[in-house]
């Protein structure tokens, strides 16, 4: 009988032991993970840091680490535009990114060619390679944007919001159709125009013009007569204004220009 208590007891005991353990070793854990978070003043020196060393890349994900673990703080909107800036600072720049790789030109290339071949446009080759002319140099290594486009009409806020794989490129100010007509649904690019001519009823207007509403660059979508353009109206953008297009302010219009293909997906909702 005293065998049975006796053995009992150092059960008891053990058990006992491994909770009290266990307890400890979970409570060190959250005090570890708790000390190890980092602040938002330790977060915003690291990515000024990499800022100062030109390394983009690295403060974008450290910008976007605010984003997301400090999204009740008043400075989200800062940091995602800083995130947004280096963005597009990397897309135009040679640094090899994850959705980029490098290609070595071959003979026969032509910047048409390699542009359809991945899905991407010949100026966005030109600009993040610093070529300043189609003549391309078999043997060559450039950068190629890898990952497909993709936009999000939101026309409640009057913003575009410009995407690769999910991921947030950049965020654009537009104007939307008055009397909400511009059209919700999923339409695709299907032609480009640098300086388009604009078409109304009865007139031709000519690019340059200051009546050409349409600004410097048009990207028309699979639906007759709607598309994405610029602007001669700039203080009108984040309004419902236009006849259902959907416009950007001349610089933002040529930025997209340069970056979309034909093919990409526009998705337009209330």
């Amino acid at each position: 009988m005293n065998k049975k208590i006796l053995i009992i007891t150092l059960s008891v005991i053990v058990i006992a032991g491994i909770l009290v353990a266990w307890g400890i070793k979970k409570s060190f854990t959250l005090i570890k993970l708790g000390d190890n978070r980092p602040s938002v003043n330790s977060l915003l020196n690291q990515a000024r840091q990499f800022e100062a060393k030109g390394e983009l890349f690295e403060a974008k994900l450290v910008y976007q680490k605010l984003v997301n673990e400090f999204t009740e703080s008043s400075d989200v909107a800062a940091w995602q535009k800083k995130a947004e800036e280096a963005n597009i600072k990397l897309l135009f720049s040679p640094a090899i990114t994850p959705k980029a790789i490098a290609y070595k030109i071959k003979p026969g290339d032509t910047l048409n060619k390699i542009a359809r071949e991945y899905k991407t446009t010949p100026e966005l080759i030109m600009k993040s390679n610093n070529i300043s002319d189609s003549l391309i140099i078999p043997g060559r290594k450039i950068k190629i944007w890898n990952a497909p486009f993709n936009i999000l009409v939101d026309k409640s806020q009057n913003i575009m919001l410009l995407k690769s794989d999910e991921e947030l490129i950049k965020t654009y100010i537009v104007s939307t159709g008055k009397d909400n007509c511009t059209p919700v649904g999923v339409f695709k690019i299907v032609n480009k125009l640098a300086n388009p001519t604009w078409f109304k009823a009865g007139a031709v207007v000519p690019a340059g013009s200051p009546e050409n509403v349409l600004g410097t660059r048009w990207m028309g979508f699979d639906l007759a007569g709607y598309g994405i353009h610029g602007t001669t109206e700039p203080k009108e953008l984040g309004k419902q204004v236009t006849q259902g297009c959907i416009r950007l302010s001349n610089s933002d219009v040529e930025e997209l220009y340069t970056i979309i293909p034909t093919g990409t997906e526009v998705t337009i909702v209330e």
